[in-house]
């Protein structure tokens, strides 16, 4: 078994224009100052961090390691979330992805889709000069307008869509591989890679990639009522990263999963700050602790109630109390009674 490091931040929900939200350095010794140890680090702030220099320039990545070095703190990972969810895109979120995108491709699918697998290619260089082993990311989505079976799909929709997506990643993935590091996809509804199902139908279409893996987030497993424990046992082995976040789900007779296009704070399933969720953390860093995850445990914040400065206030400490030393030595080391093959054939009545 190891220890779980941590606690740590994920800085994109608190990125922005003032101080002290508005650059590294001060973002860096805010999170410090809450007692975090970690920060992973959104690569499409350009207020934060510059992914193409980071990937091209060692210098660089240096002095962005020793601005975290000096506030006290490691780089945990990078995440390509918004690039990645461009990879793949259906149409019908052709306008609203287009924000995530440079201006001088919107209106331009294809040419959005080059530049996304580009700056994922990026942060697999990025995350070596770095240092780092992990890499966040979404997978994009192809068949997710049709995961409800209403109107029926054709024979062989969903095959196509994870063939294309498969093909799509297989370049990226081997971009990954030459650099060292894992790519570690969050499952999350919106992305093709949904949940345990979905994940291993990529999973097969990219030969068992070892660079394809898992960012475990439970919040949108409580949302979809799955059960985020087992899925832990299941897929432990491809688990490289994970974000802390809170969810409740609370059906009513009015709705439930889908939760009839009410805004966040009126849903039956709604993010929540650590410790106000229904998410059972003790047994999670139980389970992660049990299967040897050594890697970070990164606070998410997406509260629908709760200001994001106390949010991450608690969030520190909350982590803190969960992390788990991994135990060094047996608990009934003490009454051992020793190796000794005669006695234990004696014992067994084995002449």
């Amino acid at each position: 078994m190891k220890t779980i490091k941590g606690p740590a931040i994920f800085l994109a929900q608190f990125a922005g224009d003032a101080a002290p939200y508005n650059s590294l350095p001060t973002l860096a010794r805010w999170a410090a100052g809450h007692g975090y140890k970690g920060i992973q680090i959104p690569s499409w702030d350009g207020r934060l961090f510059d992914l193409k220099r980071a990937a091209e320039s060692r210098t660089y990545a240096d002095e962005v390691k020793g601005i975290v070095a000096d506030a006290g703190l490691s780089i945990t990972e990078l995440s390509t979330h918004l690039q990645g969810q461009l990879v793949a895109v259906h149409p019908a979120y052709d306008t609203a992805f287009d924000g995530f995108a440079p201006a001088e491709v919107h209106g331009n699918p294809a040419a959005r889709q080059e530049w996304a697998v580009q700056q994922v290619k990026y942060a697999a260089q990025a995350s070596k000069n770095l240092g780092l082993k992990a890499h966040a990311t979404f997978s994009g989505a192809l068949a997710w307008p049709f995961v409800y079976p209403w109107p029926q799909r054709p024979a062989g929709l969903v095959e196509l869509a994870f063939d294309e997506l498969a093909k799509r990643w297989t370049p990226i993935l081997n971009a990954f591989d030459e650099a060292g590091v894992d790519v570690a996809y969050e499952i999350h509804p919106g992305e093709d890679l949904h949940d345990g199902d979905s994940f291993e139908m990529f999973l097969a279409r990219v030969k068992n990639h070892p660079r394809a893996n898992l960012l475990y987030d439970p919040s949108h497993f409580v949302l979809q009522a799955l059960d985020y424990l087992q899925y832990i046992d299941f897929y432990h082995e491809r688990i490289r990263a994970f974000h802390a976040k809170d969810a409740e789900f609370n059906p009513t007779g009015r709705q439930g999963v889908y939760s009839g296009f009410q805004p966040w704070a009126e849903r039956a399933g709604r993010f929540r700050s650590l410790g106000d969720g229904q998410v059972d953390f003790s047994a999670i860093f139980s389970k992660l602790t049990q299967y040897g995850f050594d890697g970070w445990a990164v606070l998410e914040w997406e509260c629908c109630i709760k200001d994001s400065e106390q949010g991450a206030a608690e969030g520190a400490p909350f982590l803190a109390k969960h992390i788990i030393t991994a135990a060094s030595r047996a608990f009934d080391d003490f009454a051992a009674s020793g190796a000794d093959d005669a006695a234990n054939r004696k014992l067994l009545g084995i002449h």
